[in-house]
Protein backbone atom coordinates (compact mmCIF):
# COMPACT_ATOMS: atom_id res chain seq x y z
CA UNK A 1 0.00 0.00 0.00
CA UNK A 2 1.44 3.50 -0.82
CA UNK A 3 0.10 6.96 0.87
CA UNK A 4 -0.97 7.81 -2.40
CA UNK A 5 -3.45 5.00 -2.81
CA UNK A 6 -5.34 6.33 0.21
CA UNK A 7 -5.78 9.92 -0.20
CA UNK A 8 -7.86 10.43 -2.87
CA UNK A 9 -10.37 8.84 -0.32
CA UNK A 10 -12.07 10.56 2.64
CA UNK A 11 -12.24 8.56 5.75
CA UNK A 12 -15.12 9.63 8.42
CA UNK A 13 -17.62 8.59 10.55
CA UNK A 14 -20.82 7.14 9.60
CA UNK A 15 -23.97 9.08 8.99
CA UNK A 16 -27.13 8.70 8.66
CA UNK A 17 -27.11 8.96 4.84
CA UNK A 18 -24.17 6.50 4.10
CA UNK A 19 -26.59 3.58 5.64
CA UNK A 20 -28.39 2.78 2.12
CA UNK A 21 -24.63 2.72 0.53
CA UNK A 22 -23.63 0.80 3.47
CA UNK A 23 -26.58 -1.62 2.83
CA UNK A 24 -25.98 -2.26 -0.59
CA UNK A 25 -22.20 -2.57 -1.05
CA UNK A 26 -20.66 -5.38 -2.96
CA UNK A 27 -19.19 -7.96 0.07
CA UNK A 28 -18.69 -11.01 -2.64
CA UNK A 29 -15.23 -12.29 -3.22
CA UNK A 30 -13.53 -15.08 -5.41
CA UNK A 31 -10.98 -16.77 -4.12
CA UNK A 32 -8.74 -20.07 -5.66
CA UNK A 33 -7.61 -21.41 -2.04
CA UNK A 34 -9.52 -21.81 1.20
CA UNK A 35 -8.68 -23.00 4.61
CA UNK A 36 -9.43 -26.59 5.33
CA UNK A 37 -10.08 -27.18 9.00
CA UNK A 38 -9.35 -30.69 10.53
CA UNK A 39 -10.88 -30.86 14.00
CA UNK A 40 -9.34 -33.17 16.01
CA UNK A 41 -9.80 -34.67 19.59
CA UNK A 42 -6.93 -32.28 21.06
CA UNK A 43 -7.85 -29.12 18.69
CA UNK A 44 -7.94 -27.87 15.31
CA UNK A 45 -5.60 -27.30 12.24
CA UNK A 46 -5.88 -24.93 9.71
CA UNK A 47 -4.44 -26.01 6.38
CA UNK A 48 -5.00 -23.85 2.94
CA UNK A 49 -5.59 -25.90 0.34
CA UNK A 50 -6.55 -24.87 -3.32
CA UNK A 51 -9.92 -24.91 -4.65
CA UNK A 52 -10.80 -25.37 -8.37
CA UNK A 53 -12.91 -23.91 -9.93
CA UNK A 54 -12.11 -20.92 -7.85
CA UNK A 55 -14.64 -20.05 -5.15
CA UNK A 56 -17.19 -17.44 -5.76
CA UNK A 57 -18.79 -15.97 -2.16
CA UNK A 58 -21.84 -13.97 -1.95
CA UNK A 59 -23.23 -12.97 1.44
CA UNK A 60 -26.95 -12.93 2.13
CA UNK A 61 -28.99 -9.80 2.85
CA UNK A 62 -28.97 -9.21 6.72
CA UNK A 63 -32.42 -8.55 8.61
CA UNK A 64 -32.57 -4.64 9.00
CA UNK A 65 -31.42 -3.65 12.57
CA UNK A 66 -31.41 -0.41 14.52
CA UNK A 67 -28.15 0.87 13.27
CA UNK A 68 -25.92 2.64 15.54
CA UNK A 69 -22.96 3.77 14.34
CA UNK A 70 -24.38 6.59 12.06
CA UNK A 71 -24.80 10.02 13.37
CA UNK A 72 -26.56 8.79 16.68
CA UNK A 73 -24.51 5.99 17.57
CA UNK A 74 -23.93 4.95 20.91
CA UNK A 75 -20.70 5.43 22.86
CA UNK A 76 -19.40 1.47 21.98
CA UNK A 77 -19.75 0.96 18.56
CA UNK A 78 -19.14 3.13 15.44
CA UNK A 79 -19.22 2.58 12.00
CA UNK A 80 -16.37 4.01 9.98
CA UNK A 81 -16.41 4.59 6.08
CA UNK A 82 -14.33 5.74 2.86
CA UNK A 83 -15.57 7.49 0.81
CA UNK A 84 -14.17 8.08 -2.92
CA UNK A 85 -13.95 11.40 -4.27
CA UNK A 86 -16.92 10.92 -6.92
CA UNK A 87 -18.86 10.80 -3.69
CA UNK A 88 -18.94 6.64 -3.90
CA UNK A 89 -18.90 4.76 -0.99
CA UNK A 90 -15.74 2.25 -1.36
CA UNK A 91 -16.00 0.83 2.69
CA UNK A 92 -16.92 0.68 5.56
CA UNK A 93 -15.68 -1.16 9.20
CA UNK A 94 -18.79 -1.43 11.73
CA UNK A 95 -16.91 -1.95 15.46
CA UNK A 96 -18.24 -2.40 18.84
CA UNK A 97 -16.38 -2.55 22.41
CA UNK A 98 -17.19 -4.41 25.19
CA UNK A 99 -16.31 -2.91 28.42
CA UNK A 100 -16.09 -5.94 30.22
CA UNK A 101 -13.41 -7.40 28.33
CA UNK A 102 -11.86 -4.59 26.92
CA UNK A 103 -12.92 -6.14 23.27
CA UNK A 104 -13.14 -4.15 20.34
CA UNK A 105 -15.26 -6.34 17.65
CA UNK A 106 -14.97 -5.50 14.43
CA UNK A 107 -18.69 -6.91 13.43
CA UNK A 108 -18.18 -6.23 9.43
CA UNK A 109 -15.83 -4.82 7.37
CA UNK A 110 -16.03 -4.34 3.26
CA UNK A 111 -14.15 -2.68 0.65
CA UNK A 112 -16.57 -2.63 -2.69
CA UNK A 113 -15.06 -4.76 -5.79
CA UNK A 114 -13.51 -1.68 -7.58
CA UNK A 115 -11.85 -0.54 -4.67
CA UNK A 116 -10.12 -3.31 -3.51
CA UNK A 117 -5.96 -3.84 -3.49
CA UNK A 118 -5.84 0.10 -2.48
CA UNK A 119 -4.86 0.12 1.34
CA UNK A 120 -8.78 0.91 2.06
CA UNK A 121 -9.18 -2.17 4.72
CA UNK A 122 -5.86 -1.35 6.11
CA UNK A 123 -6.85 2.45 6.57
CA UNK A 124 -10.65 1.38 8.05
CA UNK A 125 -8.87 -0.96 10.60
CA UNK A 126 -6.80 2.26 11.29
CA UNK A 127 -9.55 4.17 12.33
CA UNK A 128 -11.31 1.25 13.83
CA UNK A 129 -8.11 0.57 16.21
CA UNK A 130 -7.62 4.30 16.71
CA UNK A 131 -11.46 3.79 18.94
CA UNK A 132 -10.11 0.64 20.49
CA UNK A 133 -7.56 2.96 22.29
CA UNK A 134 -10.05 5.40 22.81
CA UNK A 135 -12.13 2.90 24.49
CA UNK A 136 -9.07 1.55 26.22
CA UNK A 137 -9.63 -1.78 24.77
CA UNK A 138 -6.97 -4.31 25.28
CA UNK A 139 -7.66 -6.47 21.87
CA UNK A 140 -9.13 -6.22 18.59
CA UNK A 141 -11.34 -9.69 17.69
CA UNK A 142 -13.53 -10.34 14.29
CA UNK A 143 -14.85 -13.90 12.79
CA UNK A 144 -14.51 -14.87 9.15
CA UNK A 145 -15.57 -17.54 7.28
CA UNK A 146 -12.86 -20.56 6.36
CA UNK A 147 -13.47 -20.06 3.23
CA UNK A 148 -12.35 -15.80 2.93
CA UNK A 149 -8.93 -16.94 1.92
CA UNK A 150 -7.93 -13.34 1.26
CA UNK A 151 -9.41 -11.69 4.24
CA UNK A 152 -7.41 -14.01 6.39
CA UNK A 153 -4.21 -13.46 4.37
CA UNK A 154 -5.57 -9.77 5.09
CA UNK A 155 -5.80 -9.52 8.54
CA UNK A 156 -2.79 -11.61 9.16
CA UNK A 157 -0.42 -9.24 7.50
CA UNK A 158 -2.36 -6.44 9.90
CA UNK A 159 -1.20 -8.18 13.08
CA UNK A 160 -4.24 -10.63 13.40
CA UNK A 161 -4.00 -14.55 14.91
CA UNK A 162 -5.87 -17.19 15.20
CA UNK A 163 -7.45 -17.64 18.51
CA UNK A 164 -10.47 -20.00 18.05
CA UNK A 165 -12.98 -21.85 15.59
CA UNK A 166 -17.02 -22.58 15.67
CA UNK A 167 -17.52 -25.62 13.43
CA UNK A 168 -21.72 -24.90 14.02
CA UNK A 169 -21.91 -20.81 14.11
CA UNK A 170 -23.16 -21.27 10.45
CA UNK A 171 -25.41 -24.62 10.74
CA UNK A 172 -28.66 -23.89 8.84
CA UNK A 173 -27.70 -20.56 7.04
CA UNK A 174 -26.77 -19.68 3.57
CA UNK A 175 -23.32 -20.27 4.56
CA UNK A 176 -23.79 -24.30 5.97
CA UNK A 177 -20.25 -26.19 5.89
CA UNK A 178 -18.30 -23.60 5.96
CA UNK A 179 -16.74 -22.96 9.56
CA UNK A 180 -16.02 -19.37 11.62
CA UNK A 181 -12.67 -18.87 12.49
CA UNK A 182 -11.86 -16.19 15.19
CA UNK A 183 -8.71 -13.55 14.95
CA UNK A 184 -7.45 -11.33 17.41
CA UNK A 185 -4.35 -8.95 18.08
CA UNK A 186 -3.19 -6.95 20.77
CA UNK A 187 -4.63 -3.60 21.17
CA UNK A 188 -1.40 -1.61 19.68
Amino acid sequence: MTTADVTTYEFRAARREDTEAIDALDGSFTTSTVFRVDVTEDGFALREVPVDPPLTKVFPEEEADDEDGADGEDSGSRTFVAVAADGELAGFAAVSYAPWNRRLTIEDIEVAPGHRNRGIGHALMGHAVDFARECGAGHVWLEVTNVNAPAIHAYRRMGFAFCGLDTALYQGTGSEGEQAIYMSMPCP
